[in-house]
């Protein structure tokens, strides 16, 4: 059934997983937006497809998960065509390196060149180890990110996997769509 003219067009959400444990969680997160109508597009880094598998983002999206910066079913680029008309751009988790690469304008794989493309809202919800997260790199990185207007969620307290407990958590996924949610009914999309 198609929905009615009037009926608005669902948010388009594109949802970067990067190479850390917490990528489990990504999971999660994309079921729970495609649950609430999001339209979700999942982007991967190589260090993801480590610990998770595309397969399943793309039965819990429903779409084709992008691995690739250069990708024939994308004649303009996919950094081009998956930046039209987003209504958020979310990373989760977001690694050490990825906030590097935001903070620095490093584009050396798809989704930093696509945050470089973006338009939309950005939300980082980072996931590293309490000693890494607390690297004054690391917070130089925050800071920047935070003054370009990055929303960061977390990372929180907790168990981490190295096996000790700190900082460096990714946040539920609960809480990052609640954020999300925030932004949208904060006023109207940057796309």
């Amino acid at each position: 059934m198609n929905p009615s003219p009037s009926a608005p067009s669902p948010k388009r959400i594109l949802l970067g997983i990067t190479g850390g444990i917490a990528a489990y969680k990504s999971a999660d997160l994309c079921s729970k937006l495609a649950q609430a109508g999001y339209h979700v597009q999942v982007v991967m880094t190589a260090g993801a497809l480590e610990f998770i598998g595309e397969a399943t983002l793309a039965a819990l999206s429903g779409r084709p998960v992008v691995t690739r910066g250069f990708d024939a079913g994308f004649p303009l680029g996919p950094h081009i065509e998956l930046a039209r008309q987003l209504d958020a751009f979310v990373v989760a988790p977001a690694t050490a390196a990825t906030l590097s690469h935001f903070a620095h304008g490093a584009a050396d794989d798809l989704l930093s060149t696509l945050y470089l493309q973006n338009t939309a809202p950005v939300v980082l919800a980072p996931a590293m180890s309490d000693p890494m997260w607390n690297q004054a790199s690391v917070q130089r990185n925050v800071e920047i990110l935070r003054g370009d207007g990055c929303h960061l969620i977390g990372p929180e307290k907790g168990w981490l996997s190295c096996r000790v407990q700190g900082t460096g958590r990714m946040s539920e996924p609960a809480k990052i769509i609640s954020e999300i949610n925030a932004l949208f009914l904060s006023g109207p999309s940057h796309s």
